[in-house]
């Protein structure tokens, strides 16, 4: 048995850092994605306490998450190198979670490992410089699946009903279209107004230059301080 385990999330990825590492006491495993998501029913997310989030092993996935846990037990240290972006690290965070239950890491160091390419140097650096999982993307990724939930689950049965099923309202296209119809509304309750701007093109022995009223009649002279025609005529011949 291998003292040192390595996760990635492809498993051809985990095929080609296999060769890399072959001869340096080192097994890759792949998870082959997301391990675990929300429970698929009501109560996953629970606002009113603190937001908690109920999850449950992906079913397709769980012989992959059996294979890592067996790895596991007679590792002496893990090496979690899912891919280095939002879900990757919180693929990371749930393996941890799921080897903790499990009981599986007492004893052990677990380390957080990221690369952007595939090459030996590259693995071999990720390896020697270890970091611990980032909370601040692993609860990014939270929160979106939160919403995801929240809102995606609660609005989608009643686009089904209103709209066609199938359809999705999820936690980006359902704001954005609040956004439109808040903006044609406003677009629709327009009610146009007229005014007049009073300017006077003037000259001067260096540069002729134009003048834009800005007081009338000691008042700051505002956008509908003249509404009518007439009114504009009188003060510019005034003016």
């Amino acid at each position: 048995m291998a003292k040192n385990l390595l996760i990635v999330e492809s498993p051809a990825k985990a095929k080609t850092i296999n060769k890399y590492l072959m001869g340096k006491d080192f097994h890759v495993l792949a998870s082959y994605g997301h391990v675990r998501d929300l429970v698929p029913k009501e109560g996953a997310v629970d606002p009113d306490n603190g937001f908690a989030m109920r999850y449950e092993l992906i079913d397709k996935n769980e012989k992959h998450v059996d294979a890592i846990a067996k790895a596991a037990k007679g590792a002496e240290a893990i090496y979690l190198a899912t891919d280095p972006d939002r879900e990757g690290e919180a693929i990371s965070w749930h393996i941890s979670e799921i080897l903790k239950e499990r009981g599986l890491l007492k004893g052990k160091a677990l380390h957080r490992v990221v690369f952007t390419e595939i090459t030996p140097r590259a693995i071999r650096e990720a390896v020697e410089h270890p970091r611990q999982v980032a909370s601040d993307l692993v609860d990014a990724q939270q929160a979106r699946r939160a919403l995801d939930y929240l809102v995606g689950f609660n609005l989608s049965p009643v686009l089904w009903r209103k709209v066609q099923r199938g359809l999705s309202a999820g936690r980006v296209q359902s704001p954005a279209l609040r956004m439109i119809v808040e903006r044609e509304e406003e677009i629709e309750a327009f009610v146009p107004r007229e005014y007049w701007s009073m300017e006077a093109e003037l000259n001067h022995p260096q540069q002729a230059f134009t003048a834009r009223l800005v007081k009338l009649d000691g008042q700051k002279f505002e956008q509908f301080t003249i509404t009518d025609s007439k009114t504009a005529e009188a003060r510019a011949r005034a003016w």
